[in-house]
């Protein structure tokens, strides 16, 4: 039984993934903090990182060995200037040091000291091992798991104990959807309210909303960054970005100087069936081109599926609801994080381990909840919305081509968040006395078909168009 918040789920972070970028960036943030516990952390005069597995199979794509230094170098992914990294990579490459943990400098030569593995560990397919050798010649090390969206754990599950007495606390605990509407059904409340119940015994109602506003500042202004920013995608693909030329076609002429006067120019656009789709695919290709370019996103749940959840939103926002406001964005972020909580107990949201029906199906499931309770829909539709998302993206692979989070990437956030709106407008229009297929069953299902799934659509970019495509093509 796991603990998991909403801002579990709904991480800020810097691309461009969650299990290759966030999770090693994250580990090595956390092998510092146990060495400084363990009276290690002065002592240390050699450090060295293996990385394992998908993670080194893709690793140079995903950006992974920078992650790796920025974590090593004490800087924080929810909070570093996104215009420093390259700064702060290059004085380490061109120097051989490294500030550690941002404390004290030691020798550091990321080609040298930064060993890509293909093999695998048997624990998990993204795995990283931490080696420190002390000036008295003693040698420490641990490995880590990145197992999806920004979550890393070790073998052993050292705070497990720690997270169940937490989920025992939990006015509301919740492994299922079952369990999640016998909820509902119980106390007559919504999904949102359920899951903010939930919430309130981890943190205070104003810390709840200033992290919310916070998670949806970092969306839209993503969205924005995004639509504004016209060239191409750094990593050799020469990927030209698309949103900036769509959103120049889509927009009105009414003045804008910010993201939130944005909404408001947007508003007044042509809403036709066709613009609509433009722009829920403007706004996921947005975020998404953002995330390629090691900006700033929010995992939802993971960085390669970080442009369905606010695109979805947006279009709420923009096209469904010209008054929505805060409360909107807080209910539905609510019932989001609670789904993709869902789909990480019973299967994975970790493309290595799954495939991309982990990441954009469950993105696509957690969107189209959160949109069916702000239209409206009762606790069983919002889980039949849920349902349909994922239902009709099984068996998606991950294969992206030169293990960079673009092609095919980006794409299908777009075609994941209209996947979440049709799920939406079914569920709606759906008795639930009629469903046929609960979504602990298609949960269930994902997971077997995960483990079924050949390990080289696992983010390896050892099959499909990751094969299929070379450079030269491109």
């Amino acid at each position: 039984m796991e603990c998991i918040s909403v801002f579990d789920m709904l991480k800020i972070g810097v691309g461009p993934s969650s299990s290759h970028t966030l999770g090693p960036w994250r580990a090595a943030e956390r092998w510092i903090s146990e060495l400084q516990e363990e009276g290690l952390f002065e002592k240390v005069n050699a450090i060295k990182v293996h990385v394992y597995g998908s993670l080194s199979l893709t690793g140079k794509g995903h950006a992974t060995d920078l992650a790796i230094m920025l974590g090593l170098a004490g800087a924080d992914p929810e909070y570093v200037p996104v215009e420093n990294i390259n700064a702060i990579i290059k004085e380490i490459e061109d120097g051989h040091t490294i500030d550690f943990g941002g404390k004290r400098t030691i020798e550091f030569d990321p080609k040298n000291q930064i060993i890509f593995h293909r093999e695998f560990l048997p624990f998990h397919a993204n795995g990283l091992t931490f080696e420190a050798t002390t000036h008295e010649g003693s040698q420490h090390s641990e490995t880590y798991y990145s197992i999806g969206g920004g979550f890393v754990v070790k073998e052993e599950r050292t705070h497990a104990k720690e997270n169940l007495a937490t989920f025992k606390t939990f006015p509301h605990p919740i492994q299922k959807a079952t369990e999640l509407l016998a909820h509902c059904e119980k106390y007559n409340k919504t999904i949102s309210e359920i899951v903010l119940e939930n919430e309130q015994s981890l943190r205070s109602d104003d810390e709840i909303d200033r992290e919310l506003n916070r998670v949806w500042d970092t969306m839209l202004e993503c969205m924005y960054t995004g639509c504004h920013t016209e060239g191409t995608l750094p990593g050799g693909l020469n990927v030209r970005r698309r949103a900036y030329d769509i959103h120049q076609k889509l927009i009105s002429e009414k003045p804008y100087n910010n993201p939130v006067e944005w909404i408001y120019a947007i508003r007044d656009t042509e809403v036709k069936f066709r613009q609509i789709i433009k722009w829920v695919s403007c706004f996921a290709i947005a975020v998404n081109e953002v995330n390629a370019s090691l900006g700033r996103v929010v995992t939802a749940p993971t960085n390669g599926s970080a442009g369905v959840i606010p695109a979805v939103l947006m279009y709420y926002m923009v096209i469904e609801n010209h008054d929505a406001n805060f409360d909107d964005i807080k209910q539905f972020l609510l019932v989001a994080g609670e789904i993709g909580s869902i789909f990480k107990k019973g299967a994975t949201i970790s493309a290595a381990m799954g495939g991309c029906q982990a990441e954009i199906g469950v993105s696509s499931a957690m969107a189209a909840a959160g949109l069916t309770e702000l239209m409206g829909g009762t606790p069983e539709q919002v889980l039949i919305a849920a349902e349909i998302a994922m239902e009709h993206h099984l068996g998606l692979t991950c294969d992206p081509i030169a293990g960079l989070v673009q092609v095919p990437c980006i794409e299908r956030n777009a075609m994941g968040a209209i996947k979440a709106i049709n799920a939406a407008e079914l569920a709606m229009d759906t008795d639930p006395k009629n469903a046929k297929v609960p979504l602990d069953k298609v949960v269930n299902t994902m997971w077997e078909t995960a483990k079924d799934m050949n390990s080289k659509y696992k983010e390896t970019s050892e099959g499909g168009l990751a094969v299929g495509v070379n450079l030269s093509d491109c």
